[in-house]
């Protein structure tokens, strides 16, 4: 299923507009062409292909020369001698930021998106899963999608169950369904009447505000309660940040799409397939390859290509590109996404991933996205 393209004249003017790079129109014509073969047939492009295949009122010399400039300022590169050029880093950077034509995805895609996810809407693990799913069969690459962070979630009711005479377990309700639990040591036998009445006042003073909050704001909230007579205002205050924090492992991450990924031509020397392998096993490093900043736009896509994902304390995933857009449910913010080499379908990606960050972000109150 193909998405449409959207050319309309705005979507042209906006791409027109940006000159960052200092392309002339026959170097931008050139340029969106030889990223666009490379990435359909994942060869290289050369002058002799693009005179024969496109009506660009150009003489195979101009080609040539208008190639050779495009390598000598970083935006193609030679692999090997007397080949067709390649697109460099930069030249994929050009392309999503000026030469990328928007698209929509098609009517069927839409569909089939939405009524699989509408299935698993009530269900916030199942969600996750099915829509790495989802986008790892639609983009034939590597769909990753990582839970919502509890931190940014909003607390529903705190529950302290006694367990022994020393141990105690601190039960986090979030809005949306999900529960945190943990349990701490307490100094002194707790009483059941005792406990629901300071329970019930914890509850009157956090219960609506973000994990995130409580953690910074917990001390001058409830210092005043301290002399409970239970110590679990006191051991609230002193655990506060292992409490309404979350640790990376807390983050459930889906990654689906690995043998679709396999099938890549830049995943097929034995080095290359171990490097792919290493990363879907670790969690964390997914983690830090995907997930987005509070202050990127909810269903926005956000494009790093190769080395732009390079971590100062991590190797560098260089082959890779990475689109992520974070989604929002519940007010708790999570991040959808795809993995996949720098020869990517940017503009059906990110079409993809904006797609499902909407559905994800749905409720029933709101008007249902992708039509």
């Amino acid at each position: 299923m193909k998405p449409a393209r959207n050319t309309t004249e705005m979507d042209r003017a906006s791409h027109s507009e940006k000159r960052i790079y200092g392309l002339s129109e026959r170097d931008r014509s050139i340029l969106r062409l030889v990223v666009q073969s490379f990435i359909d047939t994942a060869g290289p492009v050369g002058s002799r292909f693009l005179s024969t295949n496109y009506q660009l009122g150009l003489s195979p010399a101009s080609i040539r020369n208008t190639l050779s400039d495009l390598e000598s300022r970083g935006f193609l590169d030679h692999p090997y001698t007397s080949a067709g050029r390649v697109p460099t880093e930069r030249g994929y950077r050009a392309y999503v930021d000026e030469l990328m034509e928007q698209i929509r995805l098609s009517e069927e895609e839409q569909q089939v998106l939405r009524s699989q996810l509408t299935e698993s809407v009530s269900d916030a693990e199942q969600l996750v899963r099915e829509s790495s799913r989802l986008l790892s069969q639609f983009a034939n690459l590597l769909g990753v999608a990582i839970s919502p962070r509890l931190s940014t979630g909003v607390l529903e009711r705190l529950e302290v169950v006694p367990l022994s005479s020393s141990r105690a377990m601190f039960v986090i309700s979030v809005r949306g369904g999900l529960i945190r639990t943990i349990i701490l040591h307490v100094e002194s036998e707790l009483s059941r009447t005792a406990l629901d009445r300071v329970v019930a006042l914890l509850n009157e003073r956090l219960s609506g505000l973000t994990l995130d909050e409580i953690r910074r704001t917990c001390r001058e909230r409830v210092q005043d309660l301290q002399s409970d007579g239970t110590g679990v205002v006191q051991l609230l205050m002193d655990s506060s940040s292992m409490l309404f924090s979350e640790p990376p492992a807390d983050r459930k991450v889906e990654v689906g799409g690995t043998d679709r990924m396999l099938a890549q031509p830049e995943f097929q020397q034995p080095e290359e397939l171990r490097d792919l392998i290493k990363l879907v096993d670790d969690e964390a490093a997914v983690i830090g390859l995907l997930d987005t900043s509070d202050d990127e736009a909810i269903g926005s896509a956000r494009v790093r290509i190769g080395s732009e994902n390079a971590k100062p304390d991590a190797e560098a995933p260089a082959r890779y590109s990475v689109v992520t857009a974070p989604y929002q449910r519940h007010n708790m913010r999570g991040t959808i996404g795809v993995i996949g080499p720098t020869r990517m379908d940017y503009a059906r990606v990110i079409s993809l991933v904006e797609g499902m960050a909407a559905l994800l972000s749905w409720s029933p109150d709101d008007e249902f996205p992708l039509g």
